[in-house]
C-alpha cells in the first residue's frame, strides 16, 4: 500500500482523498513526532511560565485580556470545545468529516500547533479504525477557524459528541469503551490548535477539485457528442486558431474535442455544407469551457497550499517566539471557491442552450423535439425544463459568499470570510450541472440515432454504445426520469472517461492533451 508521511510529504487533493478512503496509509517519521513533542513541550512552558500567550495561559475572543492560571488551562482547553460545539443542520458526508480528520492531521504534524503527540496519534487511530465523527453544516463564518464543525469533529476526543462506527450513530464515549480507549485530557492550547483552522471548508474544496475535474471533462464528452449530433463544424477547435489566444484551458478543450471527434464519418459527412458557423453554445465550447478549467486550475493551485499549511492561531515556533495572527482566515480560498462556484454554472448554462438547440429541428434529418412523432407525443421536449431550473437554481447560488462579512465575538472578529458557505455552494451547484450534463448526454444519443449508418471515430462510438446500453431510444412517449438518472450517473461515476482512456489507450488514439498533466489533481 502507498505511504504518506503526514507533517512532511507534500499533500495533494487526489491523496487527501485516498487518505481519507483508506487506500493510502498515513505514517508519521520520527522526526516529525518529535517535532510534535518539541512543540508540546514548548506550550507547556509558556503555561506555567508568566508570559501571557493567546489561547495558552489567556480567553478566547474577546476574552483575550482574562489571564488563566497554570492549573485551569487544561479545564480552558476543554471548555472551548464544548462551548464552540453550536453546529446546526444534517450532518456533512462521512467523507468530508474523515478529510477534516486528514488535513488536521497534516497540519498539526508540521509541529507549530503545540499540540501533544498523544493527541495526533489518537485522530490518527480514529481515522484508521473508521471512527468518523458527525459534524453538522452549518456554523462556520470562515475565519478565526471553522470553529464549530471543528469542535463537533473533536469533541470525541473527550469522549462526547456523536460518531458513526460499523454503519452506526453512536456515543463517542460508548464506541470509546467499546474498543478499550478512554478519553483523553487535552492539555494547553490543545483545545485551540484542533478547532482553529480551514479544514472544513478545505476538505470541502478537496471534493470540489475532484468533482469539477470529472465535470469539466466530461462536458467535453457530452459537447463532442452533441456536435455530431447537431452536425457542427470542428473548424472552431483548430489548433492553430487557439493559438492566437493561447489560454491553457481553451486549448485543452479544443484539443480534447477534436480527438473525441478523430475519424468520426458523421463530421465527415458535412464537412463542404454551406452553413457558415455554428450557434455559439457549439462553436465556443474552448472559449466557455477553457475558462472554466481556468478557474478550476486557480483553486486547484491555491488548495494545494492551503492544505500544506499551519492554519492554526497562535502558531508557536518556541517558547520564545509565538505569533498571534490570521492564518485561520478563509479569505485565501473562500474568494476561489466563489470563482469555482460560477465556473461550473457556466458549464450548466452552455450546456442546457445546447439541450435546447438540439430539440428546435434545425438540423438535417434531427426531428423537432428528437421524435418523429409528436403530437400525440411531447417527445424531449420536457427535460430541458429541468435543465432550465437547474441552471436559474445555480444562478441564484452564484452570488459570491465571501462578499459577505457579519462581525462575530463582540468585534473582535469583526471580518469574516464565509468562506464554509462558498465551499458547501459550490458542491452543490456542482450536483446540478452534473445533473445538466447527464440530461445533455441523454438527448446527444437520441439526436446521434438520426445519422445511422453514418458512424463516429472510435472513441465517441465506445461511448454512444455505453449509453445505449443503459438508455434505449426514445420512440414514443415513456417515464423518462429513469433514463435521466441513469444518465446523470453515467456522468459522476466518471465512468465514461475512463472508457474514453481505455479505448484512446487500445486504439493507439489520443484523449488526453499536452496540458493534461498540469490540470491533474
Amino acid at each position: 500500500m502507498k505511504t504518506f508521511n503526514y507533517g512532511q510529504n507534500r499533500l495533494t487533493a487526489s491523496l487527501a482523498l485516498g487518505l481519507a478512503s483508506g487506500e493510502i496509509k498515513g505514517v508519521f517519521s520520527p522526526e516529525t513526532i518529535q517535532k510534535i513533542q518539541d512543540s508540546a513541550q514548548a506550550v507547556e512552558k509558556i503555561a506555567q511560565g508568566e508570559a501571557i500567550v493567546y489561547g495558552i495561559n489567556t480567553g478566547f475572543g474577546p476574552l483575550c485580556t482574562s489571564k488563566i492560571s497554570a492549573a485551569d488551562t487544561k479545564t480552558l482547553q476543554e471548555n472551548l470545545l464544548k462551548s464552540h460545539a453550536v453546529g446546526v443542520g444534517e450532518p456533512v458526508d462521512l467523507e468530508i468529516s474523515r478529510l477534516m480528520m486528514v488535513l488536521k492531521i497534516h497540519a498539526l504534524a508540521q509541529g507549530f500547533s503545540g499540540i501533544r503527540w498523544e493527541t495526533v496519534e489518537r485522530i490518527h487511530w480514529m481515522l484508521e479504525n473508521d471512527i468518523v465523527p458527525l459534524v453538522p453544516i452549518q456554523g462556520s463564518v470562515g475565519a478565526s477557524g471553522d470553529l464549530a464543525p471543528l469542535s463537533h469533529l473533536f469533541l470525541p476526543l473527550i469522549g462526547l459528541g456523536k460518531v458513526t462506527y460499523e454503519g452506526k450513530v453512536q456515543k463517542s464515549n460508548e464506541v470509546l469503551e467499546q474498543m478499550g480507549k478512554k478519553p483523553l485530557h487535552l492539555g494547553p492550547k490543545e483545545g485551540l490548535a484542533l478547532i482553529n483552522g480551514t479544514q472544513f471548508m478545505a476538505a470541502h474544496g478537496v471534493k470540489v477539485v475532484q468533482k469539477l475535474h470529472n465535470l469539466l471533462t466530461h462536458a467535453s464528452i457530452t459537447g463532442a457528442m452533441m456536435i455530431e449530433g447537431l452536425m457542427g463544424s470542428v473548424k472552431p477547435f483548430s489548433a492553430d486558431l487557439h493559438l492566437l489566444r493561447p489560454y491553457s484551458g481553451s486549448r485543452h478543450v479544443a484539443e480534447t474535442i477534436q480527438n473525441l471527434l478523430k475519424d468520426s464519418e458523421i463530421v465527415a459527412s458535412h464537412l463542404h455544407c454551406a452553413r457558415v458557423q455554428d450557434p455559439y453554445s457549439l462553436r465556443c465550447m474552448p472559449q466557455v469551457h477553457g475558462a472554466s478549467w481556468n478557474a478550476y486550475l486557480h483553486l486547484k493551485e491555491i488548495l494545494e497550499i492551503e492544505i500544506n499549511s499551519v492554519t492554526d492561531n497562535p502558531v508557536v515556533f518556541d517558547e520564545n517566539h509565538t505569533i498571534s495572527g490570521g492564518h485561520f482566515h478563509g479569505q485565501p480560498i473562500a474568494l476561489p471557491l466563489d470563482y469555482a462556484t460560477l465556473a461550473a454554472s457556466e458549464i450548466g448554462n452552455i450546456a442546457d442552450r445546447r439541450i435546447y438547440l438540439s430539440i428546435e429541428g434545425d438540423t438535417p434529418g434531427v426531428p423537432k423535439l428528437l421524435l418523429k412523432e409528436t403530437g400525440l407525443n411531447s417527445g424531449l421536449m420536457i427535460p430541458q425544463y429541468t435543465t432550465a431550473a437547474l441552471a436559474s437554481e445555480n444562478k441564484g447560488l452564484c452570488f459570491p459568499a465571501s462578499a459577505d462579512s457579519i462581525p462575530t465575538s463582540l468585534g473582535q472578529e469583526d471580518h469574516v470570510s464565509m468562506g464554509s458557505i462558498s465551499a458547501r455552494k459550490a458542491l452543490r451547484v456542482i450536483e446540478n450541472v452534473e445533473k445538466i450534463l447527464g440530461i445533455e448526454l441523454f438527448y446527444a444519443a437520441q439526436a446521434m440515432d438520426y445519422h445511422a449508418p453514418l458512424k463516429s471515430g472510435k472513441i465517441m462510438t465506445a461511448i454512444y454504445e455505453r449509453v445505449r446500453q443503459s438508455i434505449d431510444p426514445v420512440i414514443s412517449d415513456r417515464i423518462l426520469y429513469e433514463d435521466m438518472e441513469t444518465a446523470i450517473d453515467l456522468v459522476k461515476s466518471g465512468e465514461l472517461v475512463n472508457l474514453a482512456k481505455k479505448v484512446a489507450d487500445q486504439e493507439g488514439l489520443a484523449f488526453d492533451t499536452e496540458w493534461s498533466e498540469l490540470f491533474e489533481y
